[in-house]
């Protein structure tokens, strides 16, 4: 289990997150929902080890560093210049120090030109690449930020479909997203983030009351007024 306690990160005086607390269990998956701003990639970050200078505790359960059995999809995959597909996939392995793996099975489903260069992919390709790089690594956890975005239809159901597997298969998955339906469809539980803090943990049971939820709490004014205009 990954675990998160009492999480407090500022920039300055600015702060970000404020005691944030959250478990991620392996054979789950744990979506993180809130605005822009609202500090989840700061708390992706964190838990990742990019970010260092916060208070409270980031551990794995299991005694061994959390980046060691972790992988991470950021918002924005970088790909460096001048780099196939191919290349990049190999250079994701040997930092890692594992193995070079046939990529083939897993390319049958994402249908990747691995020997063009990755700079020149659409953002949706790119998006699949960085995620091809962490499926054939067999992590534990995986950290997945805004995994849907720049997919299309096509792509979107079978991503849907790759994590229900692997949370299947016991990797624990802690994933944000601002589709509603692709958190609720796929997640164990759901965490939503305010302000840097978390205002609730939904379990599956409860997914039936979070979009009325999320509109009352982050546009309460704003409904008022659409009462009087509709």
């Amino acid at each position: 289990m990954l675990e998160i306690l009492n999480l407090r990160k500022a920039y300055g005086p600015h702060t970000v997150l404020h005691d944030v607390s959250l478990n991620l269990l392996s054979g789950t998956i744990h979506g993180l929902v809130g605005a822009n701003g609202a500090g989840k990639t700061t708390l992706i970050n964190c838990l990742y080890g990019l970010e260092n200078d916060f208070a409270g505790t980031i551990r794995d359960t299991a005694g061994t560093a959390v980046r060691e059995h972790c992988g991470l999809l950021p918002y924005e995959p970088y790909f460096y210049p001048r780099l196939t597909g191919r290349e990049y996939l190999e250079f994701c392995l040997q930092a890692r120090g594992r193995p070079l793996v046939d990529f083939a099975g897993w390319n049958q489903l994402l249908e990747l030109p691995l020997d063009q260069y990755a700079d020149e992919y659409s953002a949706g390709m790119r998006k699949k690449l960085a995620l091809l790089a962490l499926l054939v690594q067999q992590f534990n956890y995986l950290i997945l930020d805004e995994p849907f975005n720049g997919l299309d239809l096509e792509a979107n159901l079978l991503l849907k479909e790759i994590l229900k597997r692997l949370r299947d298969r016991g990797t624990g998955i802690l994933l944000t997203s601002h589709i509603l339906g692709a958190l609720t469809e796929t997640c164990n539980e759901i965490s939503v983030l305010v302000d840097g803090r978390v205002q609730r943990h939904y379990l599956a049971a409860e997914f039936g009351t979070l979009e009325a939820d999320l509109l009352d709490s982050l546009h309460r004014e704003k409904l008022g007024l659409l009462a009087g205009l509709v």
